[in-house]
């Protein structure tokens, strides 16, 4: 019924691709801009090699799902993963939930994709969310384990008045009000949503300067974006899906970025995954706080129905609205090695924070204005 192969050079624009990822329950994080760019400019340079799983209906059919993962080797240990990189939120099957149930039922389908798996020690996927499609079936797996940790997301009002009235305190509106007087003060104080590659460009490299000062890796791991191969991947989706999937959120003051964010569009939410500020220069006026509420508001004025602030469970989110929702991962063992390592990491404290260092982990999300650039949850690197 199905035809499985591995095309490790798919072409996540093409026009096959993007009408599947439209008809898909598939994410953000599996856009056709978001996967060329990691697969081009991050896959290959994290020491990583594709494994694109291609389904279609019959040979020469239809495409009925893609499954982007990735090769990795961790000394001795095989790795098989989703194309994830340190930089996507959730990860999905690219199709439709009545097709992943065809695919299901078609041993031959099924015994296909899991031959193409191989040679590994284990396989590893995290970043579920708790209503995504159930990739574990895919490898028989028989549950999903928890991540610790949730997403958040809120809802948005058809007002920005009602927005803040319904979803802020009270006292925190006036404080918020309060510090936008002071900024206002302080000179020409202006939020827009980037329009040009100039103003991209002179926000990014903002943000490359705010966020290495926080995340000096004093404290935890250092900033993604002072790596080249990352700072170009970030901008590069934010010029491709500029008008579109991405938004660049700039805080001016007299014409200098005070402070930025980078969104993702997907079906009427904004998925806000990277940020930073001006520490040294405005903290005091609770500027990525600011930041916050003034997204909402160009969020709400666009029509979009909720604001995604993805993995990791700071205050903050549930102070603008955001509500839980569990994380999950999955594990398959695919030798001896891979269940020992799994099982030696999982059973002991010492071996699972090695694994973090090993496995490249990026610690946890930041306060507002102080996000981590979507980090590997500690639990998910934990988990090999």
């Amino acid at each position: 019924m199905f035809e499985v192969t591995v095309e490790d050079s798919f072409d996540f624009r093409s026009k096959e691709y993007v009408e599947l990822f439209a008809n898909s329950a598939a994410t953000a994080f599996q856009h056709p801009i978001w996967l060329t760019q990691l697969y081009e400019r991050l896959v290959r340079q994290g020491g990583a090699t594709p494994l694109i799983i291609v389904v279609r209906n019959g040979p020469g059919g239809k495409l009925a799902m893609v499954l982007p993962l990735v090769r990795r080797r961790y000394t001795l240990l095989k790795v098989v993963e989703f194309a994830d990189m340190r930089v996507s939120d959730y990860v999905s099957p690219v199709a439709d939930a009545v097709t992943l149930s065809d695919i299901l039922a078609d041993r031959g389908a099924i015994a296909a994709i899991r031959g193409h798996l191989k040679p590994y020690d284990l396989l590893r996927i995290g970043k579920l969310a708790d209503d995504s499609l159930p990739i574990e079936r895919l490898f028989g797996i028989d549950k999903r384990q928890g991540m610790g940790m949730s997403a958040y997301s809120g809802t948005l009002e058809p007002t920005f008045a009602a927005w803040r009235e319904h979803q802020l305190d009270q006292s925190y509106r006036k404080e918020l009000d309060k510090k936008t007087r002071q900024l206002g003060r302080m000179g020409s104080a202006r939020f827009e949503c980037a329009a040009s590659a100039a103003d991209i460009r002179t926000t990014f490299d903002a943000l490359k300067v705010y966020r290495g000062k926080r995340f000096d890796g004093s404290d935890g791991p250092a900033d993604l974006l002072q790596s080249s191969s990352y700072f170009d991947f970030y901008l590069a989706v934010a010029n491709e899906g500029c008008g579109g999937f991405a938004r660049t959120y700039t805080f001016w003051m007299d014409d200098r970025p005070i402070a930025g964010a980078l969104g993702l569009e997907h079906r009427g939410a904004l998925l806000v995954i990277l940020g930073g500020f001006d520490e040294a220069g405005y903290r005091k006026q609770s500027i990525g706080s600011l930041m916050f509420e003034q997204i909402a508001r160009d969020c709400i004025e666009r029509g979009d129905h909720s604001l995604d602030f993805t993995i990791g469970d700071e205050p903050y989110k549930r102070i603008f609205g955001g509500r839980p929702s569990p994380m999950w991962q999955i594990f398959r063992a695919g030798s001896p090695l891979g269940y020992a390592a799994h099982m030696t990491v999982e059973k002991l404290p010492a071996a699972k924070a090695l694994a973090r260092r090993v496995l490249g982990s990026h610690g946890k999300k930041a306060k507002p204005g102080r996000m981590a650039a979507s980090p590997v949850p500690t639990d998910e690197a934990a988990g090999s």
